[in-house]
């Protein structure tokens, strides 16, 4: 069994290599699964603490594993100050070229930052204290599509409620822990009406593994040049790492895919399990004293 400093350099190492690839399939305004899924899930979760009254302070963010900058672009869109970190230097350089003409391109800071690490939090609040002097909290810290990339959470978890303001959010999309990180098979089984006589394409899943889940090599894209680790977490194993920090839950979402999303050309493609969740979505917030 690797040590988790090894599991971390792995799965670093593993997005390193696959960041061109990664980042010319994603593209710089992301793919089926971020517009679908994502992107209208994080504007439900994160659209009321975007919003600012004229003469009220931008919101301040904190992008986590923010890859190509896909997501500092979207929050600095919506008018937030963002600082936009990653722990892969590749990927971080992505994000920086794709965010070189973008129009708030001075409202994103970018700053590498290994979540897996207590000490990469500490140098953290040094970035922040020299760019924002004054404003050393968010109203904002958002994982998304990652928690199942890293081998810990604890000194995230263990940080932010010294870097939430009141009132601050911490919001999380991962692929849902239920169908897509468990190891569950995918079934198609075709049947024919037997009124109609058409053909019927029932999919389903079989999940035989949920509670306790090795780290295992896979892909998130077709192709990608190196496999990468993936770290399911049932549950109440995700949930109950925030709540013994103190942190309570007050949305939780399942976005799925619609018959409008269907790949009929890929049998097994997830985004023809339209009954079944693709990603789960959460906020998280400190309760009010």
């Amino acid at each position: 069994m690797s040590s988790q400093k090894e599991l971390s350099e792995i799965a670093l190492d593993a997005w390193n290599t696959n960041a061109s690839y990664w980042n010319d399939s994603i593209g710089r305004d992301g793919n089926i699964y971020w517009q679908k899924l994502q992107e209208p899930s994080l504007r439900r979760l994160l659209g009321d603490h975007l919003k600012r009254q004229p003469g009220q302070e931008p919101c301040r963010a904190l992008d986590l594993a923010t890859g190509n900058g896909l997501c500092a672009r979207w929050l600095a869109k919506h008018g937030a100050k963002v600082i936009a970190t990653d722990g892969s230097v590749n990927m971080l350089d992505k994000a920086i070229r794709a965010t070189l003409e973008f129009a708030q391109v001075r409202n994103i800071i970018f700053s590498t930052l290994d979540v897996t690490k207590k000490d990469g939090f500490d140098n953290l609040a040094a970035t922040v204290e020299l760019h924002w002097e004054g404003h050393s909290k968010f109203d904002i810290v958002l994982m998304n599509m990652a928690i199942m990339d890293v081998p810990t959470l604890e000194p995230l978890v263990e940080t932010l409620p010294r870097i939430l303001k009141p009132n601050g959010v911490f919001v999380a999309t991962v692929l849902h822990p239920v169908f897509m990180t468990s190891g569950a098979s995918r079934n198609v089984d075709l049947r024919y009406d037997g009124k109609t006589g058409d053909l019927e394409v029932v999919r389903t899943r079989v999940i035989k593994d949920y509670l306790h889940v090795p780290p295992y090599r896979g892909i998130a894209i077709p192709g990608q040049p190196k496999r990468q680790l993936y770290f399911h977490r049932p549950m109440e194993e995700l949930f109950t790492t925030f709540f013994r920090a103190g942190l309570v839950m007050d949305a939780i979402e399942e976005p799925a895919f619609t018959e409008e999303d269907e790949e009929k050309d890929r049998v097994e493609s997830s985004r023809n399990y339209t009954q079944l969740p693709a990603i789960l979505s959460f906020r998280m917030r400190l309760p009010c004293a």
